[in-house]
């Protein structure tokens, strides 16, 4: 961040006192403050309630306690974009794998002339860092990198504390494009010590208006009354059960075992199921949940040692 860029943000945050504070957790806190601290305090600020980490109840602060006391080395490749192929291809096997087309350390070493016409850049390192190329022709190559390399100098692990984060290598990526975005189909498995209890679909996450369309359901495929409080768009358009329903929540199963939380995204792209991410922090764990007893039927479901 720029001096000048740091100067416009702690001015606009003085001008506006409500933004004080998430000026200093954002600024200040990731540098200052230990795990355990800027935890509570960003708990605090985002879900205007305590947390309670010696004790935890709800869906969220679960999560929180778990970033804290669940520290398995083999979190690093999970979360890592370009490791946890290695991860899904030894647990369940290469052909629920994306293809890669290449990694680099550096953005000015991509081989922008080997990569087929469409294809999909990522950041092995954090969450959501992509850009996807339809036409190789119209690329400007300023704009992908900007738009790139936005988290590039920073460890994600800062932002939420999500542990499986910290100290990541900082690679890019290439994959294979392998359906239209706006026809993707995605369905993350919310799995609880190792067992899928529900899942979550995802259509059009790339429209640019309104987020994706998300709606919850039960491992029947039957439309769940649950939603996402912030993240949310309202659609009538509802996803198909996937074909392959079943070999989903079998391979959730398989991937999530030896967890205590774990999200499973999958795509199913003409039959074929390819494992997407996995997500140990729904949306950091700082994520709410409508009705609110949602939140805590699914802490009951989270076995930690403290229950």
């Amino acid at each position: 961040m720029t001096t000048k860029t740091f100067i416009n943000k702690a001015f606009k945050a003085l001008m506006h006192p409500n933004l004080i504070l998430h000026f200093i957790l954002g600024q200040l806190a990731p540098y200052i403050l230990n795990d355990r601290m800027y935890i509570r305090m960003k708990y605090r600020l985002n879900l205007k309630r305590k947390c309670n980490l010696d004790a935890p109840k709800i869906f969220q602060e679960k999560l929180q306690w778990i970033k804290l006391n669940d520290r398995k080395p083999i979190y690093h490749q999970m979360v890592d974009k370009i490791e946890a192929k290695k991860f899904i291809a030894d647990k369940i096997g290469e052909e629920y794998v994306i293809p890669m087309l290449g990694m680099w350390e550096r953005f000015e070493d991509i081989d922008f002339d080997a990569l087929p016409d469409r294809f999909i850049l990522k950041c092995s390192f954090d969450s959501g860092s992509y850009y996807i190329c339809k036409d190789k022709s119209k690329l400007n190559k300023e704009e992908i990198k900007k738009h790139l390399l936005v988290n590039w100098k920073h460890d994600y692990y800062c932002y939420s504390r999500e542990w499986p984060y910290k100290g990541l290598k900082h690679r890019i990526l290439a994959e294979s494009l392998i359906a239209d975005p706006k026809e993707l189909k995605e369905y993350k498995f919310f799995c609880f010590n190792g067992i899928p209890k529900f899942y979550q679909s995802c259509l059009d996450r790339n429209n640019a208006i309104g987020g994706a369309i998300l709606n919850f359901f039960d491992l029947q495929g039957n439309l769940l009354e649950v939603k996402d409080a912030e993240h949310s768009r309202e659609s009538l358009e509802i996803a198909p059960i996937p074909t392959n329903l079943n070999k989903m929540i079998e391979l959730s199963r398989v991937l999530s075992n030896g967890t205590y939380f774990l999200r499973v995204d999958f795509y199913e792209v003409n039959g074929q199921i390819y494992v997407g991410e996995f997500t140990f922090f729904e949306n950091g764990g700082f994520c709410y949940f409508i009705p609110e007893k949602y939140n805590s039927i699914w802490g009951d479901w989270i076995k930690l040692p403290t229950d």
